[in-house]
């Protein structure tokens, strides 16, 4: 390809999901959220589930002073419009269900690709690439003598081996090169688990093409029978269905599966597994099951897009949609025949009921005029109102004032001073929720502050319409002595 070509097709790339989570404007607080939520350890979550965790973890980072203003239902259906997130409403589960779309996987394994890049050439990468050619090559070779010859040097191989391990001089593989091709294993096994995605991806997109034949198909009920699944599935029997069946049957294989688990079983016992990190074991210890699940909801996907096929043809479902797809495309072919001749602004003798207000005469229409309804009367100044600072206390409390974010924000700076009033936190953490912080800090204050007689101090903010707004508050103290005491 020329650069010509390469610039479009980059150009092209641009609009993916991917590329715009990575230039996103806080890129990396949402990988580092999209990463910890829905890949380190759960997959899937349950919509409340997401939701609550985000809370905290927001409030987290907002103490740490990432500019992450909105609440975590508005960055999800952010998520989910921006195509990072996917959701689904699993057979039998009470609510919604979030995992990441395949566009998150590959801008998260781009991102961490880029953290953990290697610095040369590993030893065990190379044998990978070697042994996968050389198995390709004798599998493919059609030569008899030379497949013969090839196993023959095998043999002769695995009898050297056989003899040295018997006579116990066998060489042993150094920790470091054991644990660095177990890494490789690793990375390749997650790739594995994560290509799960996009096979239910491909198996979706069949999915809905094989339904838009059958709407579009004008033969008999008969003939799309005949056509489309002749005593087979048809999702099954696309690539992607056969691809994925060979795996499948690999992978629930009783030898296979014996030989993986107790590979698995032998290497976690090695000496070498303490030079991984606690993710790598965990993961290496798990593989097996992680394997089978993500596989295991791929087949039941495919399962069910084949059933659900059938199903909808074989019922009257699709004739209805038919029907409606013809009617469309008769009135557009009917729209377009008249274009020229009837044009938007000519009378066709038809009215249609709106539904808003109708008036007939301007004169009808009165304005507000603001001496009519203005009240004569003088003010009268009103009773203070009998009110208590711990009244006030409480029906902040009852309120939607972030106070996880302000404990974390006094927590983190009385780590590092010894005194802050409120006016010196709202300059080191900016107030998120601008007069609800002041008020939620006071409200702190009153239980775990000094107060200063007399004296009041001004605090700033500005509110989110970007207008500069002030206040005198009075003078409260958080003292580094107290800070223990400090909790929600």
């Amino acid at each position: 390809m020329k650069p010509l070509q390469y610039a479009a097709t980059f150009d092209r790339l641009k609009d993916e999901p991917a590329w715009q989570l990575l230039r996103a404007n806080k890129a990396p607080e949402i990988l580092a959220l999209l990463q910890f939520l829905l890949h380190d350890t759960d997959r899937v979550l349950p919509g409340s589930v997401l939701t609550e965790r985000l809370t905290t973890e927001l409030g987290l980072m907002r103490a740490q002073g990432h500019d992450l203003v909105d609440k975590a239902t508005y960055y999800i259906r952010d998520w989910l419009s921006e195509g990072w997130l996917e959701r689904r409403l699993s057979e039998g589960a009470g609510e919604e269900e979030y995992e990441l779309s395949t566009a998150a996987l590959d801008a998260l394994r781009i991102a961490n690709s880029l953290y953990t890049q290697r610095q040369h050439a590993t030893e065990s990468r190379l044998a990978l690439v070697m042994s996968g050619l050389e198995t390709l090559a004798r599998e493919t070779d059609q030569d008899v003598e030379t497949r013969l010859a090839k196993l023959r040097q095998d043999r002769e191989r695995i009898n050297h081996e056989i003899d040295l391990v018997a006579r116990g001089e066998a060489p042993i593989l150094d920790p470091e090169r054991a644990a660095e091709r177990v890494k490789e294993v690793i990375g390749l096994a997650r790739e594995l688990s994560e290509d799960f995605r996009r096979v239910r991806q491909q198996f979706t997109e069949l999915n809905r093409g094989f339904r838009e034949k059958i709407i579009q198909d004008e033969g008999s009920r008969g003939q799309v029978l005949t056509e489309l699944f002749a005593g087979r599935d048809v999702i099954a029997d696309s690539p992607a269905g056969k691809t994925f069946n060979a795996f499948w049957s690999l992978l629930t294989d009783p030898e296979q599966s014996t030989t993986l688990e107790g590979a698995i079983d032998a290497v976690t016992r090695r000496e070498f597994m303490r030079l991984l990190s606690r993710e790598d074991r965990i993961f290496l210890t798990q593989l097996s099951r992680t394997l089978l699940d993500g596989a295991g909801s791929v087949n039941n996907v495919q399962t069910g897009f084949a059933k659900s096929l059938r199903s909808y043809v074989q019922s009257r479902e699709y004739q209805e949609q038919r029907r409606l797809t013809k009617l469309l495309n008769t009135a557009k072919s009917e729209a377009l025949a008249v274009r020229e001749k009837l044009r938007p602004e000519k009378a066709i003798g038809m009215d249609l009921q709106l539904s808003s207000a109708s008036f007939h005469s301007i004169g009808r229409w009165k304005t507000y005029d603001p001496p009519v309804t203005l009240s004569t009367k003088d003010m009268e100044d009103a009773d203070e109102a009998d009110v208590s600072l711990a009244t006030v206390q409480d029906a902040i409390e009852q309120g939607e004032i972030d106070f996880r974010t302000l404990y974390g924000n006094l927590q983190a700076i009385l780590m590092q001073q010894s005194q802050v009033s409120i006016a010196g936190l709202m300059k080191t953490y900016p107030p998120p929720q601008g007069l609800g912080t002041v008020v939620g800090y006071i409200s702190i204050g009153s239980r775990y502050g000094v107060f200063v007689d007399d004296q009041t101090e001004v605090v700033e903010w500005t509110t989110q319409a970007g207008e500069q707004r002030a206040a005198a508050i009075p003078l409260i103290y958080f003292l580094a002595e107290s800070r223990e005491k400090i909790h929600a």
